[in-house]
């Protein structure tokens, strides 16, 4: 087994690195410290093509390999930790769910947008009752009109991009 990077590897490894120690690092104790959400690193971080690094060009993405991915969550999480959560969870837990498993419907609605980064994906976790176990969770979702009932509380859900 060759366990070496690949030239375009290395080359995805200094340009996310050089951003991140750029653009990312500077404000990661302040992101720390007021609890704040980096919405202005969001639209470079798909003008690099990072959002959707994985997932074939014809759907958005970067047409990247798994490989590649790993190395831009891993230098942004070197620079800042919740960063690269923000970059691994939209990619790998909502994005790829939709990928593999959406319906033609929600392909059209919302792959191309989030693989290339237009908007942002994400995922609910912790209940009261189920802490971070995903599979025990209880909560319920119905659409009523343009708002989904959580257990009989309310949230609106838009289709508004974050950027």
């Amino acid at each position: 087994m060759d366990f070496e990077l690949t030239d375009e590897q290395e080359l995805i490894r200094e340009a996310v690195r050089e951003f991140a120690e750029a653009e990312v690092a500077p404000i990661a104790a302040e992101l720390d410290r007021d609890h704040r959400f980096p919405h202005e690193l969001l639209p470079k971080l798909a003008e690099l093509n990072l959002m959707g690094m994985p997932f074939p060009e014809k759907v958005g993405g970067a047409g990247a390999d798994e490989v590649s991915y790993v190395i831009a969550v891993e230098e942004l999480s070197r620079a800042c930790a919740s960063t690269g959560v923000i970059l691994s969870a939209h990619t790998s837990l909502a994005t790829w769910p939709i990928y593999k498993f959406g319906t033609p419907a929600q392909h059209e609605r919302y792959l191309h947008d989030m693989a290339s980064g237009r908007r942002l994906g994400a995922f609910a976790l912790t209940e009261p009752a189920a802490g971070t176990d995903a599979g025990a969770g209880t909560c319920t979702a119905l659409l009523k009109g343009d708002e989904y009932v959580l257990n009989g509380s309310k949230i609106f859900i838009t289709n508004a991009p974050f950027a």
